[in-house]
């Protein structure tokens, strides 16, 4: 018994949905280097408060460039080339650190 072929998939759906998750990543964390200001100014900053919180912000400004990118190459032609493993080295070195430092910042 043969089930027939498979039906044809939207090419246009798959890179919708890959651009919707880059801007929630972005605004999770921008809320992410929100906090971290927010807990480096509480309660008397120390220098190595103030320095974490502006890492982070670095942090998060680095990543928002990355995603900003992709996010274009998404929406610019109807099948987007493959994120390259330096692109996402660095996204996901910028989350990380951005954790790290949210860590030091709360202990």
């Amino acid at each position: 018994m043969s089930a027939g072929p498979a039906p044809e998939r939207d090419p246009g759906l798959q890179p919708e949905r890959t651009r919707l998750a880059w801007r929630r990543t972005t605004l999770a964390g921008t809320v992410s280097a929100v906090l971290a200001v927010k807990a480096a100014l509480h309660g008397g900053p120390s220098a190595f408060d103030i320095l974490a919180g502006a890492l982070c912000c670095a942090l998060w400004l680095a990543f928002l460039l990355l995603a900003h990118r992709r996010i274009r190459a998404l929406a610019a032609t109807p099948s987007p080339a493959a994120l390259t493993a330096r692109h996402a080295m660095a996204a996901v070195a910028c989350a990380v650190a951005t954790a790290v430092c949210a860590v030091a910042l709360v202990i």
